[in-house]
């Protein structure tokens, strides 16, 4: 067991730096399907990056704000953390359920923080800068009240008994809601490394004379009015000790190891690509060679050059390393130089096209299904856009330094298709992001937006959400482009922070670069229909039934590392906690 050792903090103030100086809410569905006629900015672009920041405040938990935007959510969990002493009440849910999770989040803020230093023109343009703080600091905030001292995170929040089964609205969320540290005791590598980098690519975006210049496009910047040097410092510091963390325990392993009930939701497969990317978003907010150094260290100790196969996800961040270490090159080659390592651009540009030139050309582990989708099986199958637009986002990033015209065509090219498959150019006509566009899917799984309240009649009660959940990307359909449009499908309807992480940045890329409507705008309105009959999936295998969303896998975990911990306890009375398994959603 932990040991107990309490901890009493005081929430960071989450109010957001900058005010709105339009206020945006999101227009009905309908309006998706209009033409925007030529506005600069595009209209339709703006309203979805709007839209999809828009979902970031609905999926808000603690004490609500005045001025908050989702009229139908409440105040919620405000004891989270007291089992602690430590203020955890605020947050997001991570999902469609009501549990909080570090280590998605820890990718989700790394993505959008590092997507903003590049196309903050875009947030400005929309008149979206304003939201993009609110939304990261209601994140870091509470971020920074889940480290309170240089060695403890808390990873998880969120009971696995009595709410595994809930399925209602956010007042009766059922407690306790127990919290979950790593510690020197029960270390987590990857959980701090990806922490780390989490607030080091933070800091550079609140940083008021830093910014991340690989391009010679001046257009490559962040929003002109988001920098904060005090809370730039303030994330700095966090991001030097959570990597400090990950680096000084006598025991580098995963986080779901060492504390198997708070890693249950999501398993991590190994941590160098985090203690890699986490040591080069330091070399990068610190300028410092040493960083880069052990950057460089772990790229080699943990072979992250070995295949160009990976995905890029919450759990494998390798290609995101790829196109770090080009950008470094190119806008920080002094890093290198100090640290009397090689550039390497070469090297590094080599590295990243390798990567990309085969998923263009389908000869990657990643394929397109007939409809145009980028699938990665084994991981797309719990959400096939999520991978996909993750590689999109790569491929709009790096375009501007491939070593051809012809390589910076055909990357922006497939990034803009696989958007465009996200946004309905696929053989269903589907518009993937909720409330977009009448083709939008209408059953996401979602329990605060649903209205429902019986676990056992997810799809029926109420037989129509009671409440838009406007910008929230979606799973995804499965493989043979095929989506059901039930709420009790999770891999293809469940909505998660991290899902909507690229869908900003290439949205903000979109409103930068493209004056052309996005394409659902084209689209008749009604010529969706979701595919009939069962699914086969993890929520449905294989027509057995359903339910589960991808809280539930944690739920299976749990049973069975209960299983092992209570044969290993038995007679010895040393695990007192009881864990019913089950549901969690």
């Amino acid at each position: 067991m932990l040991p107990l050792v309490v901890l009493v903090t005081a929430f960071v103030t989450a109010t957001a730096q900058l005010t709105p100086s339009v206020s945006f809410n999101p227009p009905p569905a309908s309006s998706g399907a209009v033409s925007s006629n030529g506005t600069t900015p595009n209209t339709q672009w703006s309203t979805l990056l709007g839209n999809a920041l828009w979902f970031y405040e609905a999926q808000r938990a603690g004490e609500l704000p005045q001025g908050n935007r989702v009229a139908w959510r409440n105040s919620s969990v405000e004891s989270d953390g007291q089992d602690w002493g430590v203020d955890l009440s605020k947050g997001y849910f991570d999902a469609g359920d009501y549990s909080k999770q570090t280590f998605p989040l820890s990718w989700t803020m790394f993505s959008v923080c590092w997507g903003a230093n590049a196309y903050g023109p875009g947030y400005d343009a929309s008149n979206q800068t304003a939201y993009l703080d609110s939304m990261l600091r209601w994140s870091l905030d509470w971020s920074m009240n889940a480290h309170p001292n240089p060695s403890t995170i808390f990873v998880s929040v969120g009971s696995f008994n009595s709410s595994q089964d809930y399925w209602g609205g956010d007042q009766d969320i059922p407690e306790p809601r127990p919290a979950y540290p790593i510690n020197s005791t029960h270390p987590g590598t990857d959980m701090a490394a990806g922490l780390a980098a989490a607030f080091a690519m933070c800091s550079l975006l609140y940083a008021p004379s830093a910014t991340l210049n690989y391009s010679t496009d001046t257009s490559i910047s962040p929003p002109t009015s988001i920098a904060n040097a005090s809370y730039s410092a303030q994330l700095l510091t966090h991001a030097q000790d959570a990597y400090s963390f990950a680096m000084n325990t006598s025991n580098l392993t995963e986080y779901s190891n060492s504390l198997p009930l708070g890693g249950a939701a999501y398993q991590s497969s190994g941590f160098g690509d985090e203690l890699t990317l986490g040591a080069l978003a330091l070399a990068l907010a610190t300028n410092s060679s040493a960083y880069y150094t052990e950057a460089y260290n772990h790229y080699q100790t943990y072979s992250l050059a070995q295949d160009e196969s990976y995905v890029l996800n919450w759990d494998d961040k390798t290609p995101a390393v790829f196109e770090l270490l080009v950008e470094i090159a190119l806008a920080r080659p002094q890093l290198a130089q100090e640290a009397s390592l090689s550039q390497n651009l070469t090297g590094w540009k080599s590295q990243m096209e390798g990567y990309l030139d085969k998923i263009v050309d389908g000869t990657s582990r990643g394929y397109l299904t007939k409809g145009g989708l980028l699938y990665f099986d084994g991981d797309s199958n719990q959400a096939s856009l999520n991978p996909a637009l993750n590689v999109a986002m790569l491929m709009s990033r790096y375009a501007p330094l491939a070593t051809t015209a012809s390589k910076t065509e055909s990357y922006n090219t497939f990034a803009r298709r696989q958007l465009d498959y996200a946004l309905g150019k696929n053989p269903l006509n589907a518009v993937y992001v909720v409330g977009q566009h009448p083709n939008s899917p209408q059953n996401p799984h979602s329990a605060p937006a649903s209205g429902g309240s019986n676990v056992s009649a997810i799809n029926t009660q109420p037989a129509e959400m009671a409440h838009v959940l406007y910008g929230a990307l979606v799973g995804g359909p499965n493989a043979a482009d095929e989506f059901y449009d039930l709420r009790d499908d999770y891999p293809e309807t469940e909505v998660a922070l991290d899902y909507n992480a690229p869908l900003l940045s290439l949205t903000a890329w979109q409103v930068m670069t493209n004056n052309d409507d996005p394409y659902y705008t084209s689209l008749q309105a009604g010529t969706f229909t979701a595919t009939s009959g069962t699914p086969c999936d993890d929520a449905y295998p294989c027509e057995s039934g359903g339910g589960l969303s991808r809280g539930a896998k944690a739920g299976i975990a749990v049973g069975v590392i209960l299983g092992v911990l209570f044969l290993a306890a038995l007679g010895l009375a040393l695990w007192r906690r009881k864990i019913k398994t089950g549901r969690i959603f």
